[in-house]
């Protein structure tokens, strides 16, 4: 089997806040030219790199706002965060967990540091993807997976090199926890200093990775801490060897090869049902959230 080779390694651009509590690179699609297509079915990568923030008795996030077309996961790794949404999603997720929303047809949500958490204050560091939805199935029924750490199935790597946290899709045969519409893996990996573990994935599924913690090298190319390397479309295998203890989350999914019309919170495939979605949302149609 051909070895996947990384096509560029991407460093993390300037920062700008999502709401007041969450301070982030935008890495896809980004500044780097790396498209919505590119990376398809992760049409949207938004990194909080670990950051302070203060205690508040007020908690920080984002207000109500309207999605439709696609799903939003979030993955953290330090910090907490809490979630309502107008199909009656909602929930804690702590260090280790999941939050998996699908939008779909439309929904309100908001989302915003746990209480407790923000009143005492802390390191914060969170993934959010969005996930596109394929034409047939971006009108479908919102639905909400809370994903607890210890639900997420894990495969332990030989010699107590580390662990793999299946998220989505599998690995080594392991079933990830969450359930998807399109064929795509997501995976945490953990490893120890001198670890190293094995990757196999389709040629023309589209596959990167974000290394959160560490330092790791794939091939004799490094990638620093708070870097994203993206893969060439060509060959399935390559090793991750970590040179410090690390955290790495790594993404493969088969493209969803269908047109994206997006503005906003909005992921379609025409201009025309970017309208309807304009249209739906100040109407009413997509209930009914307090702020």
């Amino acid at each position: 089997m051909a070895t996947k080779k990384i096509e560029r390694v991407i460093a993390p651009a300037g920062v700008h806040f999502v709401g007041d509590g969450f301070r982030v690179h935008n890495i896809i699609p980004g500044s780097q030219g790396l498209s919505m297509q590119r990376m398809s079915p992760f049409i949207m990568m938004d990194y909080n790199s670990p950051f302070y923030f203060a205690p508040r008795e007020v908690p920080r996030g984002v207000g109500v706002h309207p999605h439709r077309g696609f799903e939003t996961v979030t993955i953290a790794y330090k910090g907490k965060v809490e979630h309502h949404d107008s199909s009656g999603g909602g929930g804690v997720i702590e260090e280790g967990d999941v939050q998996w929303m699908t939008a779909a047809s439309g929904v309100l949500h908001k989302e915003f540091h746990e209480k407790e958490w923000s009143r005492k204050g802390g390191e914060f560091q969170m993934v959010q993807l969005w996930v596109n939805l394929p034409a047939k199935d971006k009108m479908s029924k919102p639905k909400y997976q809370a994903i607890q750490n210890r639900a997420i199935n894990k495969v332990m790597l030989p010699e107590h090199e580390g662990v793999v946290e299946v998220i989505a899709g599998e690995y080594q045969g392991t079933k990830g926890s969450a359930s998807t519409f399109t064929p795509m893996h997501l995976l945490n990996v953990i490893l120890k200093n001198n670890g190293k573990a094995d990757f196999h994935f389709p040629a023309h599924f589209n596959t990167a990775i974000l290394v959160l913690e560490g330092n790791i090298s794939i091939d004799g190319t490094n990638v620093p801490v708070n870097n994203f390397a993206l893969f060439e479309n060509v060959g399935e295998n390559f090793s991750i060897h970590a040179s410090a203890d690390s955290i790495i989350l790594v993404l493969s999914g088969e493209p969803i090869n269908e047109p994206i019309a997006a503005h906003g919170p909005f992921v379609m495939n025409t201009k025309q049902e970017l309208i309807e979605a304009f249209q739906d949302f100040n109407e009413g149609k997509f209930g009914y959230l307090e702020d």
